[in-house]
């Protein structure tokens, strides 16, 4: 080798030890995932449309690619996070609660909150350390299995010594979870919605606390590349400005903090920049306008630490909030944005069907990491990022609760199976399930929603008239109890007109129920005539 040469080769070898040189070629992840927004709080959808004060997301959506085809294969908090963080389907959980369940429903896996990731168990917080990335989490977690984890109900006394031990012991077990699976950062947490993250004095949100972690993540990340998971916890409720947007900044989960978190614009702002932007003064604007302000405390720590050119933003929806609980395309269908300063060559609007067990697969592309693709049950979207044409997916697979459906061309077919326990349950159990839950609904200060037994059970939960999750579904769709249901999305896509026994579409039929068919044969778990256990 000659001189010149071995000189150009030590100086190549010299810049890929050189400080901030690895991360230009992976660049940093923030995967921002909001809980259970509606339609109408994207401005960049119809039924959005300059309806919001949110200048960061709107931001996000004008420079970034909106995924109009984006879908969520489970459709509530927990499954579909556990889609996000391990690409697989939810029936793929191998949790102690799921694997209790399946022997009582005769090999069923049923798909709700129960869904967790166990340490240990490949996500993307792992799957990136390895890679080379710093890893931190903020906000909900609602999917990370939690060991030693002692309920502490809504009615406990926060000024009790004993409450608040199990308060922060409950605390440190979630940050022991969330470092068992792969995070080296872990703070500003939340174990569940506020409703269920102990005594009622502290069930409240606290968006500036886990922004003021997410920047103290961030700041102390150097040239390393990370990925940050930010979780938030609204606009889920409780959504009263006292226990929201206007609630006492110093209330967390373990207690109350000497002095309240300042990396986010003060909450007396909130009602002045409403009425300038000319807005109504209301808990559900105020809170996102408080959530925006968290996402553009994040845009100004990226160029506060000259990482903003060299990073990407998932902004994810967790699921459909018009048909929570149910696999209608007003649970699945969820748009999402990916943003980068420059852009990517999509464009702006992007129609490509993709799921969210795809987003696994895609950010370990653009963090240039190679992994097994028959690990997943997602499949990369980077190229469709950068332009490319995608690679064609023959149909979308969904399941919730005792539901699973599949979406084929204009086609959506569902169908729904109850095990033998179910069909088998007496008009007085039936009522005694049904007091019991509102009686549960009571205590969260809640109305019931249904009183009538009789009513057919959810999709998602066992309970007359359905969960108060799914409650509203059961309203909005006509054929929600029948047992199949087949519609045509380009004619009919509020799925209102049930096509199922129609003699002209029996040959569509067919072959829905057997690409359904093809999804739950590779898929832990019976499911009816479909697969037996």
């Amino acid at each position: 080798m000659n001189l010149y040469r071995y000189i150009c080769l030590l100086f190549l070898v010299s810049l890929a030890v050189l400080p901030g040189f690895a991360q230009k070629q992976q660049p940093n992840i923030i995967f921002f995932i909001a809980d259970d927004m509606t339609r109408d709080m994207f401005n960049f959808l119809p039924e959005g449309d300059g309806k919001n004060l949110t200048p960061n997301l709107d931001k996000l959506a004008n420079e970034g690619t909106i995924l109009m085809g984006q879908h969520v294969s489970a459709t509530v908090c927990t499954p579909s996070r556990f889609n996000v963080l391990t690409g697989k389907y939810a029936s793929r959980a191998n949790n102690p609660k799921v694997l209790k369940q399946v022997k009582k429903n005769d090999g069923q896996r049923i798909v709700e909150w129960n869904t967790h990731i166990m340490p240990g168990e490949p996500n993307l917080a792992n799957l990136l350390k390895e890679a080379g990335y710093r890893t931190g989490a903020v906000g909900k977690n609602h999917v990370y299995e939690v060991e030693g984890w002692k309920d502490v109900p809504l009615t406990a006394d926060a000024s009790s010594k004993k409450v608040m031990k199990q308060q922060l012991a409950n605390y440190k077990a979630t940050q022991k979870a969330y470092h068992a699976c792969g995070y080296d950062f872990a703070e500003g947490l939340y174990y569940e919605n506020p409703d269920f993250n102990g005594p009622r004095a502290l069930a409240v949100h606290n968006l500036d606390w886990s922004a003021e972690a997410a920047l103290n993540f961030i700041n102390k990340t150097g040239n390393q590349p990370f990925f940050l998971y930010f979780a938030t916890t609204l606009p889920h409720g409780p959504l009263k400005a006292e226990r929201a947007w206007n609630a006492d900044r110093t209330i967390v989960p373990t207690g109350k903090l000497d002095k309240a978190p300042d990396v986010l614009p003060d909450q007396t702002t909130i009602p002045k920049r409403l009425k300038e932007a000319g807005k109504k003064l209301n808990d559900r604007l105020a809170n996102l306008l408080w959530m925006d302000d968290a996402l553009g405390a994040l845009i100004d720590g990226l160029k506060t630490n000259g990482v903003y050119d060299n990073t990407i933003i998932f902004f994810f929806n967790d699921h459909g909030q018009f048909a929570k609980g149910t696999v209608y395309q007003g649970a699945t269908s969820n748009p999402s944005i990916v943003w980068q300063s420059k852009g990517f060559k999509a464009g702006h609007i992007n129609n490509t069907l993709v799921s969210n067990v795809d987003f696994t697969p895609t950010i370990l592309d653009l963090a240039s990491e190679q992994y097994d693709k028959d690990a997943f049950d997602g499949q990369s979207f980077a190229n469709v990022l950068k332009g490319h044409q995608a690679e064609a997916r023959e149909s979308l697979y969904f399941e919730i609760g005792y539901s699973r459906g599949v979406r084929k061309g204009k086609y959506k077919y569902l169908a729904v199976r109850y095990p033998k326990w179910v069909k088998e349950l007496t008009a007085e159990e039936r009522k005694q399930i049904l007091e019991d839950y509102n009686k549960k609904l009571s205590i969260r200060g809640k109305g019931p929603n249904n009183s009538d037994p009789t009513k057919p059970f959810g999709h998602v939960q066992i309970i007359p008239g359905g969960g108060d999750a799914e409650f509203p579904a059961t309203k909005r769709y006509p054929y929600y109890a029948d047992a199949d249901q087949l519609y045509d999305l380009e004619a009919d896509p509020n799925e209102q007109q049930n096509l199922y026994a129609l003699p002209e579409y029996q040959e569509v039929l067919k072959e829905m129920q057997e690409e359904l068919k093809k999804h739950i044969q590779s898929i832990p778990g019976s499911f009816g005539e479909f697969k037996k256990k």
